[in-house]
């Protein structure tokens, strides 16, 4: 009996042999879900929120990884991304709220109360999906390149082309020709810069958004100094309580040499700006909160925290996260919160490592033209000269990618084609003035990033003096 079952089985067809597969590695990863990681089953596993949070932010580390090179994802990876990456959103698609409804019964319209998809989740997580798709096309761009290599870190040639200064050392170096890349090469390079930076501008913001609308634990609280000057220290403190402030003065005069020192200045600011923030709701004089700046200081001085924090949050979109979002993300009970802010993460992640390594070979490429050149190039500084402007708004950029005149993803092969084609149209046709106006009108509507703070409850940074 045993053999006619293992025959049966050995018969099966291919493709169910893979639904099967398929339904036991499912049955496996929301099992744990359902214990909070705590497979012995003894009731001390991580909450629903945290377990999705952590299972989004795992699978990604293990299908991506690095991102060492520009290249194509392995089919298999990719079907693996896609396939789990579903089954752990589908868990939004049971994430409802109640809405009236009108409905008529017997010929008499009443009012019932429905359910549908919670609104954040509904309009969130198409955006995210849809920046997921742009990011694997922007890899799948590069299959047919043949205009740079890679060099492995142990090839003596590779030493000659270094592009750390100091991180990151293990990755493979881009090789260029002797002269350089070709110039359409070149500008197809810069125009997959420009469309990955827009998915990374736009997850940014999405991520920053989630994160503001997150409760800060009360062990958070607890742990925090009773006043600003000893959470950011005298030197800080002196720096941004003088009576004539300025952001880039102010910056220029801190130490941000290293993401740990950044990293530590964004600690710093956002304890001080929760102490304010607690001092002036807290107007009873009830709690020992208490001391001897008066309200306006104290608003003032959190304005300024705050454009700080948002010029870090710019200008370094691949430094870690800070003490106040991690204690979020562990301490938050709110499940669709713990998925959006995962999955912004993610791809925030993923879309700052594409922009790397394609500054790598343009970085390459910039040495072979011109050999005199510094050979050293620190990713901290890049990150800094790369941002500017205020601080991007989600839908703003989503905007921006849908009307861009140009497709966003194009191979070397397409782009050419493609640039050809431009440069055979009359100019009067390529300027399009009607799609600039439709795009201006359209995220002239659009809340800013900061606006968007003040309706929720914060406070812009630029508006109150």
């Amino acid at each position: 009996m045993e053999e006619e079952n293992a025959d049966a089985n050995s018969e099966l067809d291919p493709e169910l042999e893979t639904i099967y597969a398929d339904m036991e590695l499912m049955k496996e990863r929301f099992a744990k879900l359902l214990l909070g990681e705590d497979m012995s089953g003894g009731g001390k596993g991580v909450s629903s929120a945290l377990a999705l949070s952590n299972a989004i932010t795992n699978l990604a580390a293990s299908v991506f990884g690095e991102i060492s090179r520009l290249e194509p994802m392995a089919p298999e990876s990719k079907a693996r991304w896609q396939k789990e990456i579903d089954w752990l959103l589908s868990v939004t698609d049971h994430i409802v709220e109640f809405v009236a409804s009108k409905q008529n019964t017997n010929g008499v319209m009443m009012e019932i109360m429905i359910t549908r998809q919670r609104s954040d989740v509904n309009v969130n997580i198409p955006a995210l999906k849809k920046l997921d798709g742009m990011l694997m096309e922007c890899l799948d761009n590069f299959r047919d390149q043949n205009e740079f290599t890679y060099v492995s870190k142990s090839d003596a040639g590779s030493k000659s082309n270094r592009k750390r200064e100091d991180d990151k050392w293990w990755l493979p170096t881009p090789k260029v020709p002797p002269s350089g890349l070709p110039d359409l090469t070149r500008k197809w390079l810069q125009f997959q810069q420009d469309s990955v930076n827009q998915v990374l501008k736009a997850a940014m913001a999405m991520n920053a958004h989630i994160l503001t609308e997150m409760e800060i634990p009360e062990n958070y609280i607890d742990g925090l100094p009773k006043n600003g000057r000893a959470s950011l220290g005298d030197a800080v403190y002196k720096n941004i309580t003088v009576d004539h402030f300025d952001p880039d003065s102010f910056l220029a005069a801190m130490d941000l040499s290293s993401e740990h020192k950044i990293l530590d200045l964004k600690n710093r600011m956002e304890a001080s700006v929760v102490i304010w923030r607690r001092k002036m709701t807290n107007k009873d004089g009830k709690s020992g909160w208490g001391s001897g700046v008066s309200i306006e200081k104290r608003e003032q001085f959190e304005d300024r925290a705050e454009t700080i924090l948002l010029i870090l949050k710019h200008r370094y979109p691949g430094i870690s996260q800070s003490a106040l979002d991690v204690s979020k993300i562990e301490h938050n009970r709110d499940v669709g919160h713990a998925i959006l802010e995962s999955y912004s993460r993610i791809l925030e992640s993923l879309a700052h490592k594409v922009m790397s390594r394609i500054e790598d070979v343009m970085h390459a490429d910039s040495l072979a033209r011109n050999p005199s050149a510094s050979l050293k190039r620190n990713s901290l500084k890049d990150s800094a000269s790369r941002a500017s402007g205020k601080f991007p708004d989600a839908k703003e950029e989503l905007e921006k990618l849908n009307y861009a005149n140009a497709p966003t993803s194009m191979t070397l092969s397409e782009f050419i084609a493609w640039t050809t084609e431009q440069e055979k149209e009359p100019k009067e046709e390529v300027s399009n003035g009607t799609l600039a106006k439709q795009t201006s009108a359209t995220n002239s509507k659009k809340l800013s990033y900061l606006e968007k703070m003040e309706n929720l409850g914060g406070r812009s940074p630029s508006t109150r003096q």
